[in-house]
């Protein structure tokens, strides 16, 4: 189904398992992981939420301070978060494998299994915004942290929309 923007949403079984994907696990997908649990307790969701990163040089570090940040700022917790690879079995354990980009999508298309490519998309797909990457903020200033979160802000709200179906 296309919207007026021409972004797809993606029909099919209710969404009980989320796992979002950036380069590092430090920025992009923490954020995300940390608005979509705090959304999902918020609204009483049942829903299992973790993040990634398709490279694992930052395994077992903290987001990065900047993303907590901006991302404790607006209420949202960090608690318990670690930077950890993508791993073969979470293609098989989410129902949603979430890119926060392009690059990063292409990354996670050629690693996945055929059975499982249905679940790997651009997280922004679920929205109704013309950009359909998240910028990695990782190199800039603090009005990139806010524009991460913004983003992952709305395209939460239609995938909790999505999950609590």
């Amino acid at each position: 189904m296309a919207t007026a923007s021409g972004h797809y949403f993606f029909m099919h079984a209710p969404i009980s398992s989320v796992l979002f994907v950036c380069l590092g696990n430090l920025c992009r997908s923490p954020t995300a992981h940390a608005v979509l649990t705090g959304m999902a307790r918020q609204q009483q969701c049942n829903i299992r939420i973790d993040s990634a990163g398709t490279s694992p040089y930052h395994k077992g570090s903290l987001p990065d301070a900047r993303t907590r940040e901006a991302g404790q700022a607006r209420g949202y917790s960090f608690k318990g978060q670690r930077s950890r690879p993508v791993l073969d079995e979470d293609f098989a354990r989410f129902d949603l494998v979430l890119a926060m980009d392009k690059h990063n999508l292409r990354d996670l298309q050629e690693r996945c299994p055929a059975e499982y490519q249905h679940k790997v998309k651009l997280f922004l797909e679920y929205t109704e915004q013309e950009e359909l990457e998240v910028p990695d903020p990782y190199y800039g200033g603090r009005q990139g942290f806010e524009l991460v979160l913004d983003l992952i802000e709305q395209g939460c709200e239609v995938l909790l929309s999505k999950a609590k179906r």
